[in-house]
């Protein structure tokens, strides 16, 4: 493929291209940044394409990849890493700074009620969970589906977060 064709081929695509663009970033600024991006990277990749190949996989490949490579760019960029010795925190209830899990902040005794409090069906395969049990032998033990113990579980654990919120 030549130049000129190569790059008419991929004029051609700019509305696909966009479309992809805005499904990955969901934002048309992004998308806009995201599709000039991947053209100057597929311009400059001319010569590494393989003639009569999938010319709009390739390149949409490309912006893909470009997409998850910036995006975890910037979530490295977004890390904080606070050295300072400061130690002034906003918005925290928990009085114990170190704390890294609820039950740093809340007693034993608040947990269990939290749990206590909860409908048997959803208790039972919660308690066994952290109990050591397995989905499967949970399942086995009170002869119901896996699928129907593991949404129990996340039923808890959600409104286990609810409870607890203010740990975060």
């Amino acid at each position: 493929m030549n130049t000129s064709s190569f790059q008419s081929e991929l004029m051609k695509m700019q509305n696909v291209m966009l479309n992809f663009a805005y499904t990955l970033t969901h934002n048309s600024d992004d998308a806009q940044d995201l599709l000039q991006d991947t053209m100057l990277k597929v311009i400059s990749s001319e010569d590494k394409y393989t003639a009569n190949t999938n010319f709009k996989g390739w390149v949409l490949t490309i912006m893909r990849n470009i997409f998850i490579n910036n995006h975890r760019k910037m979530s490295r960029m977004a890390t904080v890493h606070d050295t300072s010795d400061n130690d002034y925190v906003l918005n925290v209830v928990c009085t114990d700074m170190t704390a890294e899990s609820p039950e740093d902040c809340y007693s034993t005794s608040e947990i269990q009620q939290a749990i206590d409090e909860l409908d048997e069906i959803y208790r039972v395969p919660f308690v066994m969970l952290v109990s050591g049990y397995k989905y499967n032998e949970i399942a086995e033990e009170m002869n119901i589906p896996v699928g129907t113990i593991k949404s129990r579980i996340f039923y808890v654990r959600q409104q286990l977060q609810v409870r607890f919120a203010d740990h975060r």
